[in-house]
């Protein structure tokens, strides 16, 4: 072999080893860059999420991003209503949505679910000097709630006159409603009632919680892999001691709601 021959063919190797280590270099970078998913969020259900001052905040973003966290993933929030959720999710303009949904067999339709993270229920709230003390008293009163909502349907699904159900898009709307008198109760998630009965006072929950029912975290069917995913980081941060910090930042430490073993949607599904 002459001097250019080698020449050529030493300059071919260095081509070829570099561009070897180039594409190394890229399937590395490729390999190490996190998973980016867009979370949907409705930001009217303190204190699992609000927003103050264009920060979106609250219990279960606290959570989705520990959970993310886990699994090598980013976090994008789009906020939107409460009722335009599972359609985004349909579309795929989202992957996942956390919003305190309950998990509810007529959703799993359209929707996956991770397993359970929060047990709730439905409560009333009424006004201090109210004399209504449960729910076979608010036959004739208006109810306040929020749109699309289980609450809705736990109305209808016990005969409530439609007349005599307020629906809002945001539940502060309705719990304005019956602080001004447009409403004799408020019916939604008991969590939620105890936080605005915490902060404002001069109302209080009476009568026994109406429904049992799980939140889960909300999953577009277009992303299968998403579920596993979430489940694993939800065990994650449950072993960690991350899972009920949470509880302690925004509940004062109550546990009531904490799902302590592991709850699969097809399970605890809400039946309706």
């Amino acid at each position: 072999m002459n001097k250019k021959s080698l020449i050529a063919l030493a300059a071919s190797l260095a081509s070829g080893l570099a561009l070897s280590f180039g594409a190394t270099i890229l399937t590395t970078a490729a390999q190490a860059a996190p998973t980016n998913i867009v979370v949907g969020a409705d930001t009217t259900f303190p204190p699992f999420e609000t927003e103050t001052n264009g920060e979106v905040t609250g219990f279960d973003i606290d959570m989705i991003k520990a959970i993310a966290k886990e699994e090598d993933m980013t976090v994008s929030l789009k906020t939107l209503p409460f009722n335009g959720i599972i359609p985004s999710l349909q579309a795929g303009s989202i992957d996942a949505a956390v919003a305190g949904i309950t998990i509810k067999s007529s959703r799993m339709k359209n929707v996956d679910f991770s397993d359970a993270y929060y047990k709730s229920g439905l409560s009333i709230l009424v006004k201090e000097d109210s004399k209504i003390k449960g729910f076979d008293d608010l036959s004739g009163d208006v109810v306040a709630t929020k749109k699309a909502t289980s609450s809705v349907d736990y109305l209808t699904d016990h005969k409530f006159k439609s007349d005599y159900i307020k629906q809002f898009q945001s539940i502060d709307a309705a719990y304005q409603a019956l602080m001004t008198g447009g409403a004799d109760a408020v019916i939604f998630d008991n969590p939620v009632n105890i936080n605005f009965k915490t902060q404002h006072g001069g109302v209080k929950t009476v009568g026994p919680l109406l429904t049992g029912e799980y939140y889960g975290i909300a999953v577009s069917k277009k992303k299968p892999d998403l579920v596993a995913k979430l489940n694993d980081g939800l065990a994650k941060i449950k072993k960690s001691g991350e899972y009920k910090k949470l509880f302690e930042k925004y509940f004062g430490g109550d546990l009531s709601g904490a799902v302590e073993g592991v709850e699969k949607p097809a399970a605890i599904a809400l039946k309706d």
